[in-house]
């Protein structure tokens, strides 16, 4: 794996479009954000006193974390301005064991807003990553999450579902029915493949050929509340997703944050998301499918 500074646009085929999910249509290109009176906008996540999460929940305990679950919390976040005032530094992340690469930012220099990520879970191999739902069937290869500004960067690896994805043939796959594929699997609950996709809700899906290869694009949210006394409506993860498809498996992307947050957070997410590219495999290379009895 490798760190590589580099400015936020990222280098793409001349075929590559932009995805037009409603978040990114409606986004003017030179504004990461909506522009805000003053320097710094508070954010109220949640100000419900905390219950013991149980295991009924089915939430991990880094999603509770980032959910905010604090008795009293406040957030300020700077005005972001344009992404061309506020010089924005970005990093590439590369993994060489699952070929596949994306930047994520790291500095507003004109602002000194700094993001904190923390890696929590480096680059590993299929057969020994951890799981997403009971079935192992989709799981998390890599990981980062900036704690304080509450955000996931994730990256999982999983088969194609055949409830949803009937054909071999990816170019004949539908952005809506790949969306559904992995959202089915993502789960840490002992539940159907629709109760899973019950906890979420689907926004908008699109596609894109890269390189001649297909990209599927999404966006969606998850609202199930991670205890039992703050209602579901009233906390809840946006994500925007990418997923593309090597040796039969479904390799996605997910960036999140709470959805309060979305209209500061959510521009730098898309650019990430928008960055995501399987790379030509080298020698490091571990294709999903090789030692599946292989934990290490």
């Amino acid at each position: 794996m490798a760190l590589l500074y580099s400015s936020l646009s990222v280098s793409t085929s001349t075929n590559a479009s932009l995805p037009n999910l409603p978040f990114f249509r409606n986004q003017p290109k030179n504004l990461p954000c909506r522009k805000r009176i003053g320097m710094y906008t508070k954010f109220n996540l949640c100000s419900t006193p905390i219950s013991k999460p149980t295991s009924e929940d089915g939430f991990p305990r880094r999603e509770l974390l980032l959910f905010g679950l604090t008795s009293s919390v406040a957030l300020f976040f700077p005005s972001l301005g344009s992404l061309a005032e506020e010089e924005l530094k970005s990093a590439t992340m590369v993994d060489e064991i699952n070929a596949y690469s994306y930047t994520y930012p790291v500095e507003l220099s004109s602002t000194n807003f700094a993001f904190k990520w923390v890696e929590s879970r480096k680059p590993e191999r299929y057969s020994s990553a951890a799981p997403l739902s009971p079935d192992a069937r989709l799981r998390i290869v890599s990981e980062r999450v900036d704690f304080i500004d509450n955000l996931i960067i994730s990256v999982t690896i999983g088969p194609p579902n055949s409830i949803y994805i009937k054909s071999k043939d990816k170019s004949t796959w539908a952005a809506k029915d790949v969306a559904d594929s992995v959202l089915s699997d993502k789960s840490a609950l002992r539940v159907t493949s629709s109760q899973r996709m019950a906890e979420s809700s689907v926004l908008d899906t699109n596609s894109s050929n890269i390189d001649g290869e297909p990209y599927w694009y999404y966006e969606y949210l998850v609202r199930k509340s991670p205890t039992k006394i703050v209602g579901e409506s009233n906390i809840y993860r946006h994500y925007v997703a990418s997923t593309a498809e090597r040796d039969g498996f479904l390799y996605t992307i997910n960036a999140s944050t709470l959805g309060a947050q979305w209209n500061t957070m959510g521009p730098f997410l898309q650019k990430t998301v928008e960055s995501f590219r399987l790379l030509p495999p080298t020698e490091d290379y571990v294709p999903p499918y090789k030692d599946p009895w292989r934990f290490w």
